[in-house]
């Protein structure tokens, strides 16, 4: 089995993709296809030695539908600048379709708006009589509406009429099979008494024609097909703004020459030269000098990052200042770039479980609507001729099922889910906040808890000195913290590192020393001068001193100093809290969401830290493979979980939990471990990503209520339903406008996810 993604043409309407999902669903060899509306793209599972694109594209062209190649999930395609290109490829194919679009609407608006005017002051002339009748005598004027309408229906209109083609032939309908049916209805009609007056006359129906109808619906139909497609192309620009901080060129060094090469011909193992302002173009890792990089487009973070030699680089940041060289790691789809790309453009193009409603619904909604047209029409016919006359009610016929046809367009429906979906995971790339798919996304706002992992979490993951207390009043605390650090800068314990580390920041230079010895699960020693300097843990009798005892309750661990078998003072040792963990918690709780850590670490560390941050609940103690039972526990108990963990020893946690967090940090991401990656570890995105998925969902739900509520009004109204009780009835002019409002309604709604405070 393979997975590719394909760009879609000739899809408009919900359904579309629900005619292409059904026709190729009984394809043999098609595992799963997901087609999304928003974006215009397939993504198709099938076993490839079976299929081919030529053999699925004859199966669905048929109904009107291409599919173009775009890429594969295996990432076969591994030039650096593939995505950029074909993003660009796609996005001029779009630009030339939207300015096909405008072409067609700069002709057909002045012309629909001007017969507007007129149908409306004909109209009113009839209820109103200061309002006068219009200068042009009704034939000349239907004369040359209908000269109009002729080349409105069958030039402007053609992809209506191919609607009705592909209905007739295949059984397939989509909007634009409304769309076509309901104009031609109309056109056809009008074109008869007006070029058969005898029928008219035997039918005894009047003279009033919809050639006005039938160009101000293709006119205002056409007018919001283009804002559509126009807001569409604005909901994908978070992916084009990731793929425009592909750097296009790098400068290497080869044969001992600096050369300046295509991006997309840098290897693994080159060094690239970057200097002030420039892009890195790929991942690596620096070799020599320094400088401060904004990483802010690819984790977020607006404030730059210093680097030196051994940090890592990513492909895509700004060299701020100062010239550096680093050897590259990773090129093409490997970089951290390109996967955040993909991981964005799949989420965007997959579906959550709430679009499901909508799916089902436009599977089936445009045969019921054409039976409902139908049965209208026919009711107006048989009863309504009965209380009105044959004339009146073949007039109220025909404009309901021109009204029905029309305002019923399932484009709302279909727009409603991905176009929210597609706004909020590119709206979170650009805050670090990568979303796996959509389904991450929505269970993300249904959850009332979130367990965090405390080691590289909550915390940072590595020890730290936290308090130096002296012993003897002979010795200081930078004497004693010098001595420490200038014998355990001999040692490999981390917890030696962390002592050296506190002696740099507080610039103390350390001293010679000599005969250097290890102690076997003691410690360390050595001479410095004629001092015998020695650190290591406390004995048991030693834990009972109240300085030692305080210290170990905080969850610290604590090495003492010798000097000369006298004990000088001791240093404790910790994990320290993450900047922001205790405001991230604060939030978390005035969001309503119950916060528990779940870690490996004793008690007393855990529940010191714990009430420092002020967390809810503390479960310590707990071996990694014990983490996922835990979830469950509280699954069972009801509870929606959120897991944030590191995305490695937490990876049966991660995946137990309704939706997992990955807090990654630098190059090193854990992108395919979780539902949600959160880059350069930020806790504080934890609550930007709930306040980013309850904002999508509300949005969604929303969306749906609107593309609904225009179909559940507007179908009725159309109907003529209210008009024997109080003379409403909808003109299907209205109906082309209510139609195109909701589709840019729906769109536009979903944009306001751009403009969304994080």
């Amino acid at each position: 089995m393979t997975t590719r993604t394909y760009s879609v043409k000739g899809m408009h309407c919900a359904s579309c993709a629900a005619i292409i999902t059904k026709k190729l669903s009984k394809v043999e060899g098609i595992k799963e296809i997901n087609v999304n509306l928003a974006n215009e793209k397939a993504k198709l599972e099938f076993d490839n030695n079976v299929l081919s694109l030529k053999f699925i594209n004859d199966v669905i062209s048929k109904y009107g539908y291409t599919f173009a190649t775009e890429q594969s999930e295996e990432g076969c395609n591994l030039k650096q600048n593939a995505s950029a290109s074909n993003a660009l490829r796609l996005k001029e194919e779009k630009q030339q379709e939207l300015f096909e679009q405008l072409a067609k609407v700069q002709f057909a608006l002045p012309i629909a708006l001007l017969a507007f005017i007129l149908m409306m002051w004909d109209t009113s002339s009839r209820f109103f009589s200061f309002i006068p009748n219009l200068p042009i005598p009704m034939e000349l004027l239907n004369i040359i509406f209908m000269a109009i309408a002729t080349y409105m229906v069958f030039r402007i209109g053609a992809p209506f009429l191919h609607g009705i083609t592909m209905y007739l032939t295949s059984g397939a309908a989509s909007m634009d099979t409304l769309i076509g049916i309901g104009t031609l209805t109309a056109y056809l009609y009008s074109v008869v008494i007006t070029l058969i007056p005898s029928v008219r006359k035997l039918l005894q129906i009047p003279d009033y024609t919809y050639f006005d109808v039938t160009i101000v619906v293709i006119g205002f139909v056409l007018l919001g097909k283009y804002l559509e497609t126009r807001s569409k192309l604005k909901t994908g620009e978070a992916i084009e703004k990731l793929i425009g901080l592909q750097a296009k060129s790098a400068r290497v060094v080869r044969d001992g020459k600096e050369i300046e090469i295509p991006v997309e011909q840098v290897k693994t193992g080159d060094s690239i030269i970057v200097k002030p302002g420039e892009k890195l173009p790929v991942d690596g890792i620096i070799t020599e000098g320094y400088s401060s990089i904004d990483e802010s487009m690819v984790t977020g973070e607006s404030i730059p990052v210093d680097k030196g030699i051994g940090d890592n680089v990513i492909g895509g940041t700004i060299n701020k200042q100062g010239s550096f060289t680093f050897t590259v790691l990773k090129v093409g789809t490997d970089t951290l770039l390109a996967r955040i790309i993909g991981m964005v453009e799949d989420a965007q193009g997959s579906k959550a479980p709430i679009q499901n409603i909508a799916d089902k619904i436009a599977g089936v909604f445009v045969p019921v609507v054409l039976i409902l047209a139908a049965t209208t029409f026919i009711i107006w016919l048989t009863v309504g001729s009965l209380l009105l006359g044959f004339s009146v009610a073949l007039a109220f016929a025909i404009s309901s099922l021109i009204g029905i046809l029309v305002i019923a367009c399932p484009c709302a429906l279909g727009l409603a889910t991905p176009t929210a979906i597609i706004v909020g995971i590119g709206k979170g790339a650009e805050y670090g906040i990568l979303i796996r798919n959509a389904e991450s996304l929505e269970k993300l706002s249904t959850v009332d808890t979130v367990v965090f992992d405390k080691t590289g979490t909550l915390t940072r993951g590595t020890p730290e000195v936290t308090d130096i207390v002296t012993l003897d009043p002979e010795t200081s605390i930078t004497s004693l913290l010098q001595l420490a650090a200038s014998v355990e800068n001999r040692s490999e314990h981390p917890l030696a590192h962390a002592i050296v580390e506190a002696a740099k920041k507080k610039q103390i230079p350390l001293n010679d020393i000599k005969a250097f010895e290890g102690l076997e699960g003691i410690g360390v020693s050595a001479l410095i001068d004629t001092l015998r300097v020695r650190v290591r843990k406390p004995l048991e009798i030693e834990r009972a001193l109240p300085e030692i005892q305080k210290l170990q309750e905080e969850g610290k661990t604590v090495v003492i100093i010798e000097k000369n078998g006298i004990c000088a003072g001791l240093i404790a040792l910790s994990d320290t809290i993450k900047e922001g963990a205790k405001i991230a918690v604060d939030e978390l709780h005035h969001k309503g969401l119950k916060v528990i850590m779940l870690t490996g670490d004793n008690h007393l560390a855990a529940n010191f830290m714990a009430k420092q941050i002020g967390i809810d609940e503390v479960i310590s103690e707990v071996l990694p493979q014990e983490k996922a039972n835990k979830i469950k526990e509280l699954q069972a108990n009801g509870n929606k979980v959120a897991m944030a963990g590191d995305g490695i020893n937490d990876a049966p946690a991660l995946a137990q939990a309704d939706v997992g967090i990955a807090m990654a940090t630098g190059t090193d991401v854990a992108i395919e471990s979780a539902g949600i990656t959160l880059l350069k570890g930020d806790i504080n995105k934890i609550t930007q990503a709930i306040t980013l998925s309850r904002s999508t969902m509300k949005v969604i739900r929303q969306n749906l209520f609107w593309a609904f509520i225009y179909n559940i009004i507007g179908i009725p109204l159309a109907a003529g339903a209210l008009y024997p009780f109080w003379g409403i009835f909808l003109n299907p002019v209205f109906s082309g406008l209510a139609m195109a409002g909701s589709s840019v309604s729906v769109v536009s709604n979903s944009l306001r996810l751009k403009t969304k405070k994080l």
